[in-house]
This record gives structure tokens, C-alpha cells and sequence, in this order.
């Protein structure tokens, strides 16, 4: 059955919904949200990045303020000086990101390409700085932290469990989509779209590409406050590390990772975001060198991102598949195996080598006992990338390799 391109994200947005069903405990609903926040967060990021064509360096500004006037808000209702529903607080975290954006945006959103993204590294770590110039107002390395359980109630939800804040986050993602597919279908999406492929065109026809840039950047800042309110109803805590560069640089990464051409992208990188900063950083100290090189073969090998190589997969899924195509689509997912997991090895002993004297030569991974003074483990991994690398190779369809070949000197 063949699913219209704009129902896959409601699809994996059901799932979502329906997950706590299956995973009810707290750890899980606990990443669960996380996910829902990341995945806000990155929709807002690929309205800039896929439908504009803008590359922001300090995204993380917008949801940062989102989530300082979010707890402010909180610690008002909590000394009796704001009367309001603590679910409607997420909107005024994209109020605060949607005022930063007007402020910021028209500096922004000028010229585009380079200038841009250097412009919105500036103005970011500008706001950042003067985040720390001011720690009676924006709590210093300590943040400020609140109490989400106050204030007036609305349909009997408090947010005092955490199913409770997960649906309430499934519910803003469930808008925050609905709005963005929209609005890539409206004619000021259209024209968005146009400034992203032939600015000066769009010039010559009479409109203002920077106007254009401009809105599309407000409505970008208002989701993201939106995640950065969010966030701060799920975490009970602002800091002002939510507005550094290094957030930024992470929400760009997972989004490319995800598939920026897509909605359904984002919420794949919002996704992997939660496993590997949250998940695989407690499994092992080199998570870092994974994600770079998962990037790096996302970038070689599906440059349209995960949801476009899921996409393209089932496809060719759904055509029909001879034997032939069967057996070596699983020798080559074989290969890839046997590279992984001889790199994974190779990777988590070599990080294991500055350690000897603290930790001993010996090392587990998911029920492997490794010895770093053995030969054998390392001789075995790197036979194992060498082997499943050339069996890749050697699998490679042909108009793959003429490709290679093309590229060659």
C-alpha cells in the first residue's frame, strides 16, 4: 500500500501518541518526551534549513528564551502573580522565541548562505554571553528551576505525571506539524521554496526576498519557543548552556542526519538525537565518534538523510524483487554488519588504551569481555572491516561503481 508523501509524518506522529501504551514506565515516558521536544525543535530547524535555505548557526537562542520565559511564568504563577493554565505556558515560550526572532531576524535574514549562518553565530553567542553577564536574571551556571505543578488547571490536567506531560507534548508536536504542512503548502511557503533556489527571480517578479526570509524565520522562532516552553515544563530547570553554539551545531546535525528534505526527517532526528545524547553517551565514551561517523556515512551514502534512504528502501520494496536482488541486498547488509562491529570494537578499545592504569586491560561491551593486551581482538575487528568492506564492494551495483568511477582523475 502506497502512503502519500505529507501522511507519513502523521503516521510516525500516531506512533508516537501511541507509545506509552506500550512503554509505561518512567524512564521510557521520560525519553519519550525528550523525543517530542527534539523532534519540535528540529521541525523548526528544517523550516529554515530545507524550505529556506537558511543556515543558522544559533537556533538554540530561539528555544533557549522559550524556556527562560516558560520558567519565569512558572515561578510567577507559583508567587500568585500570574493567573494561567500551566498547559498554555508552551505558548508564551513561542511568544518569547517569536519576539527574539523579530528583534534578531531582519539582521538575520538580510542576505543568505554564508553571511547568514556567520550572522546568526554572532547574534547567537552575542545573546549567550549577555545570558551570563546577568546571572541574578538568567540564574548564572545554575539556572533558575520551578515547580510545573501550579497555577489553574484546565480539563483536570496538572502535568503532575509524566503521561500526562508526554501527551501534552504529543499534542503541541501534533499542532506544531499540522501548522508547518500547511504552511509549506501556502503561497508564502511556495515563495519560500522559490527564494531557497533563485533568490534574484524572485526579485525580478516583485517580491522582497528578504521579507519573505524573514517570515518564514518568525514562524521558525515561534515553534522553537514553543519546544524551549516545552522543555521546560518537562525538565523544571532553565540554563543558559540551552543558548550556547554547541546546541545549535547539535540541532543542525540531527536534522541533516534525519533528512532535511522531508517531514518526516526531523522527527527521525529528533528521535536519534534523544538515543545518542541520552542513551548511547551511557554506554560507552565514545559516543561522539559514532555520531560523527554515522554523519559522515549518512553524508557519503544517503546525502538526502535516513527518511529519504527509508524512503527510496520501500520503493524498491514495493516493486517487485527478484531472487537474485534478495540475496545480495542481504550480503550486503551482512558486509555492513561486519564493518560496523569491527569498527565498533577497534573504536572501543582504542579509547580504552589511555585508561589501562585506572580501569585494567579489560573491558565489557554488551556481554564481551575484551582484552586491550590480546592480539587477537584486534586482529579479528580489523579483518572483519577489511572482509565486510570488500564484500560491500564487491556487491556494489554497477551504476554505483560507474558513478565511482566517473569522479576518479
Amino acid at each position: 500500500m502506497k502512503f502519500p508523501s505529507w501522511a507519513w509524518p502523521l503516521i510516525a506522529l500516531g506512533i508516537l501518541c501511541l507509545a506509552p501504551w506500550f512503554f509505561s514506565s518512567s524512564s521510557a515516558l521520560t525519553l519519550l518526551s525528550q523525543m517530542g521536544i527534539a523532534i519540535l525543535i528540529c521541525q523548526s530547524f528544517q523550516l529554515l534549513w530545507s524550505q529556506g535555505g537558511m543556515l543558522s548557526f544559533g537556533h538554540a537562542v530561539y528555544v533557549g528564551a522559550g524556556s527562560f520565559l516558560a520558567i519565569q511564568s512558572l515561578r510567577f504563577m507559583e508567587a500568585g502573580l500570574l493567573h494561567l493554565p500551566v498547559i498554555l505556558v508552551p505558548l508564551l515560550g513561542g511568544l518569547a522565541g517569536l519576539l527574539l526572532a523579530v528583534m534578531l531576524g531582519w539582521i538575520t535574514t538580510r542576505k543568505a548562505g554564508t553571511a547568514l549562518a556567520m550572522i546568526s553565530l554572532g547574534l547567537g553567542e552575542l545573546v549567550w554571553s549577555m545570558a551570563l553577564m546577568w546571572p541574578e536574571s538568567f540564574g548564572g551556571e545554575g539556572g533558575l528551576s520551578a515547580n510545573r505543578v501550579v497555577g489553574q488547571t484546565l480539563w483536570g490536567l496538572n502535568l503532575a505525571s509524566p503521561l500526562q506531560m508526554y501527551g501534552l507534548i504529543a499534542a503541541y508536536n501534533v499542532a506544531g506539524t499540522l501548522l508547518l504542512m500547511g504552511f509549506v503548502q501556502t503561497p508564502m511557503g511556495r515563495l519560500l521554496n522559490a527564494v531557497r533556489d533563485n533568490a534574484e527571480r524572485v526579485a525580478f517578479l516583485g517580491y522582497n526576498p528578504h521579507v519573505i526570509r524573514y517570515g518564514a524565520f518568525l514562524l521558525a522562532g515561534f515553534i522553537a519557543g514553543v519546544a524551549g516552553g516545552l522543555a521546560a515544563l518537562n525538565h523544571e530547570i532553565f540554563t543558559t548552556d540551552m543558548l550556547h553554539a554547541e546546541r545549535s551545531g547539535s540541532y543542525l546535525l540531527f536534522t541533516i542526519l534525519g533528512g532535511s528534505s522531508l517531514l518526516l526527517g526531523p522527527l527521525m532526528g529528533g528521535v536519534l538525537m534523544v538515543l545518542c545524547l541520552s542513551l548511547l553517551s551511557t554506554y560507552t565514551p565514545a559516543w561522539m565518534l559514532y555520531v560523527g561517523v554515522l554523519f559522515m556515512g549518512v553524508v557519503m551514502f544517503v546525502p538526502g538523510g535516513l527518511s529519504e534512504g527509508l524512503r527510496q528502501r520501500c520503493q524498491s520494496l514495493s516493486r517487485s524483487v527478484s531472487w537474485h536482488h534478495c540475496w545480495v541486498g542481504g550480503l550486503r547488509l551482512l558486509a555492513a554488519v561486519c564493518v560496523m562491529a569491527g569498527m565498533g570494537v577497534l573504536i572501543e578499545m582504542a579509547y580504552h588504551l589511555p585508561q589501562l592504569s585506572v580501569l585494567g586491560p579489560q573491558l565489557t561491551r554488551m556481554g564481551w569481555v575484551l582484552d586491550v593486551h590480546d592480539i587477537t581482538p584486534w586482529w579479528v575487528s580489523a579483518c572483519m572491516v577489511l572482509m565486510g568492506t570488500g564484500l560491500y564492494l564487491w556487491l556494489r551495483p554497477p551504476q554505483d561503481a560507474q558513478r565511482a568511477k566517473a569522479f576518479q582523475p
